[in-house]
């Protein structure tokens, strides 16, 4: 299949606690087809400072695309996620649910909060690593993603 690259690099906001997972994010990442920049934020308050550009984020562009860790200090994503969604300037970036709870409960709620998709994080490192570059691979070359920068 030959999808069309995005020609813009995509920017992606990363909301996870664990220096590992956003780690091992990062040099998935670093290996894309597809030009991204990483946006890391360890809590959710952080992950609302960066997409209102607050704070020690006020020069923070605004990602394409977030990667959102359900369990975080500080308020969880399901808190994020409900925020996110709420608000008329920050609805339409996608936000893909990225966490180790496999809950019926937790993913019924995200997707009731309009989350766009779902994904359990495998504990197994290589495992890990195919998720990202699944991930990777779907929103980042297969999906059309909307203008946020205009």
């Amino acid at each position: 299949m030959n999808f069309e690259l995005q020609s813009m690099p995509v920017d992606i906001l990363l909301v996870e606690d664990n220096a590992g997972d956003v780690r091992l994010t990062r040099e998935v990442l670093k290996t894309s087809k597809v030009s991204n920049n990483l946006i890391v934020a360890s809590n959710g308050q952080e992950a609302l400072l960066c997409l209102r550009k607050q704070g020690k984020f006020a020069q923070s562009v605004r990602p394409d695309l977030i990667l959102l860790d359900l369990n975080l200090p500080v308020m969880d994503g399901r808190e994020v996620l409900e925020k996110i969604k709420d608000d008329p300037d920050l609805k339409r970036i996608p936000v893909v649910i990225l966490t180790t709870s496999k809950a019926e409960e937790d993913i019924l709620k995200t997707y009731n909060l309009h989350a766009n998709c779902y994904v359990t994080k495998p504990v197994d490192l290589e495992q890990f690593v195919k998720v990202v570059k699944s991930l990777e691979d779907f929103w980042l070359a297969i999906v059309k993603l909307p203008n946020h920068k205009q």
